[in-house]
Parts: structure tokens; sequence; C-alpha cells
């Protein structure tokens, strides 16, 4: 049974301050020195993963997402607990380390694939896939004191990913990039995937962790929150983020299986939600290109100045198709009062592939749910597209072309035709 690629066991890092160097000293030699400070920005967190799996890491600013990292890959040490890798480990925490400014792309090149393990004869044969990967031109022999956090992300990457690792670390380097290199970049992480490398990555992208990743893990305030299914934990995350004093987050189980997150403070609460046809019936089942009505009953439950309703349609993966809320349509209900029900109906045409498909909704008093969030429900309904009156097409969006197809003719012996 292969071991694998890597165990970490309730592990936690310390930033510790001491009244004296005297006493930092004698700790590092094992004497019991209380130090005069101690802030723990990871604790108690222990997961594993398996070699070929594929793993997000979610969490905001500060909850200890990079600490982490750092220390699978040895930059930093924990202070307790252990880490086990196996395997040859290609990582690209943050932008630049390691790089020294002054020496040029092509130098910084060379001399971290030397430090990745990677012989004199291996990187002479290498630079060349390294400097055409980069596409950076002329500035591949520039001091990289001259280059944008672009450029040293294309390096930097480049070098990373020239011979296919058993272990992919990335930590929001990709951030800083253009979209093509971007495009470029996560095309390479794909094709590493399918090859079997194991992949780490920290990413504030929703798609990017749901479109690489077969399992997320949420760090909260430098504790492991949640570990499962991407969506599922891509929910709990945002509804994390809008929880307020009185809000809770809850989650509850699907008839067809899946984790669905809710969250709010109630002020305004959704009473039904239905998806209906042109006959105002249920329309669970719909055909491409079919109006349907998406109807919302809301009770209101306290005073509240404002309420703005969103949704957003999501496919079997969770990538977001298409989403709205009625701040962007200029359509606010403003002073509401206890007691109050309003009725939201938006109708569009089901212009979708085939497919299964599910419906968020929220409740929010302004563009997003991040200021008050009244009522927050992820996978509120689900629906399933069929084609039964349309040419085959693929893809989650029926967006029917006019084609034209002329054949210029050249005459019977193929010369032009003459007039």
């Amino acid at each position: 049974m292969s071991l694998p690629a890597l165990v970490v066991e309730n592990v936690g890092k310390a930033y510790v301050e001491y009244s004296s160097e005297l006493r930092r000293v004698a700790r590092w030699f094992g004497a019991s020195t209380k130090p005069k400070h101690e802030h723990w920005v990871i604790r108690d967190i222990s997961f594993r993963v398996e070699r070929g799996d594929s793993v997000g890491i979610i969490g905001q600013n500060g909850a200890g997402k990079s600490t982490l990292l750092k220390m699978i890959t040895g930059t930093t040490r924990p202070t307790e607990g252990q880490i086990a890798l196996h395997g040859r480990v290609s990582a690209l925490l943050e932008l630049g380390l390691g790089f020294n400014p002054e020496l040029t792309g092509r130098e910084n090149a060379i001399y971290s694939a030397g430090l990745m393990g990677l012989s004199r004869n291996q990187i002479e044969e290498l630079i060349p896939s390294i400097e055409s990967f980069a596409e950076i031109g002329e500035y591949f022999d520039q001091p990289m004191r001259t280059y944008s956090s672009g450029m040293q992300m294309r390096v930097a990457f480049s070098v990373a990913t020239v011979v296919r690792p058993e272990i992919l670390i990335v930590d929001e380097a990709l951030s800083v990039g253009d979209a093509y290199f971007v495009h470029k970049c996560f095309k390479r992480i794909r094709e590493f995937r399918e090859a079997g490398t194991t992949l780490l990555i920290v990413s504030h992208d929703a798609s990017a962790i749901q479109t690489l990743c077969d399992r997320a893990i949420l760090i909260d305030s430098g504790r492991l929150m949640l570990d499962g299914d991407p969506q599922q934990v891509l929910d709990y995350y945002n509804a994390l983020i809008a929880e307020k004093e009185n809000s809770t987050v809850r989650t509850t189980r699907t008839l067809q299986g899946s984790v669905a997150t809710e969250s709010g403070t109630g002020e305004a609460q959704f009473e039904s939600l239905q998806l209906i046809d042109a006959d105002g019936e249920p329309a669970e089942y719909i055909t491409v290109g079919q109006a349907v009505t998406l109807r919302a009953r809301i009770s209101i439950e306290a005073p509240i100045e404002q309420m703005v309703f969103g949704y957003m349609i999501r496919d079997r993966l969770g990538q977001p198709v298409f989403g709205t809320n009625t701040h962007h349509t200029d359509q606010i209900c403003e002073d509401l009062v206890a007691g109050d029900i309003v009725e939201v109906r938006a109708q569009f045409p089901a212009n979708f592939g085939p497919g299964s498909y599910s419906i968020s909704v929220a409740l929010t008093d302004a563009d997003t749910h991040l200021v008050k969030n009244y009522q927050w429900r992820d996978l509120a309904m689900v629906f399933t597209v069929s084609n039964v009156a349309h040419p085959k097409f693929v893809g989650s969006a029926w967006v029917p072309p006019h084609i034209e197809v002329v054949r210029a003719s050249t005459g019977s012996a193929g010369a032009p035709p003459s007039h």
C-alpha cells in the first residue's frame, strides 16, 4: 500500500516574544521558558491527502492558510504537531520568494531549478522550455528588479512546473497574472492533475477551486472548520463571511444528497420559492429555451430600510451560470415593516445546455451579502434541462448561431470561372 502524499497531524504554529534573547536561546535547548507573549496563528489542524488528490484550501485573509503551506513546504517549522510529505514537491508561495532582484530572470531560473534538485545538465536542457513558457522576451536576461509582479509570476510558475512534480503547491501566486497567462497556467495544472500530480492550492477564486479540486478545506481563525465537497465548503464559507452577531449558519442535506447552507439574521425570510412554467405549473424538468419564472414569496419579520432580492443559477459542478439581483435592476424594496409580504417574479428563458442546475437565493440590504444578510439559501432548488427540440450542441449555454457556409466555385478545370 502506497504512502499518502501528505499527512498533517495536530499541527500548530505560534509566534512568541521573550523578555530577553537569553530566554529565547534557552528555549532552543529545551529549557522550560515562558514567553512574554504568545500568538497562535494555526492550532490543532489535521488532514490527509492521498496521492493524486486535488485539494483546495480557502479562508479569509489572516486565517492561517499561507502559514500552513509554509509549514508543509518546510519554509517554517510548526510549533507543535507533525507533517509528513511523500514525493517531489514544487511550490509557488509568496511572489518572488527565493528570487534575487539583482539577478536576471535566467540566472534566478537556473538557481531555483538547482534548489529543486535538478542537475546542471538537466537545467541546461530545460532553460529553453522555461524561457519559452514564461514569454517575457528580452526581459528574461534583465535584472528581476525591473520586472512587474506579473512577470515575476511568469518566471516562478515556469520554473516550478518545468518538470511535472509529484506534489504541486500553489498559494495565490496566480492572482497577479494577466488573463492569458493565468489560463495557460491552469491548463498546465489540469494536465498535471490528469497525469497524477497531487495538487494543494490556496485561492480566493471559487471557480478555480470547483474546477481543479476534488475536495476543499476551510480554515478560519487558524483552525480547520470544514473538510468536504468543494461546493459545500464554498457555500459554508460564503455564509460564514455573511454571518453577523445575530445570525447563524446552518447546513441541511437536500433530497438529492447535496449539503445546502443557509444563513441570515431573519428580518426577511423566504416563505416559498418556486420555478414555474408559462401555465403557472411547477417546472422541475424543462426544455432548452423554455420560458420559466422564478417566483419568491418573502415575509418581512421586522422593520427594514431596504431589501434586495438576488439569485444565482449554477451548473452541476457549482460553477455560476447566471446571477443578478434587484440592486442591479434598480428595483430595491424600501421602508418595509413587520407583516409585509413581498412577491418577486423573475422570468427568463432557460437557455441552458442539457443537465442539472441549482438555484441559490438571497435577501440582503445591498448589492452583496457582506453588510446585512437577512437570508441566504444555497441549493434552494434543483431543476433539470433536456434538449428535445433543438439541434445537438454541447456546453452550459444555448446560444443558437446563424451559420452560413459558402463554397467558392473554381470551375471545372480548377481555374477561376470566366465571366
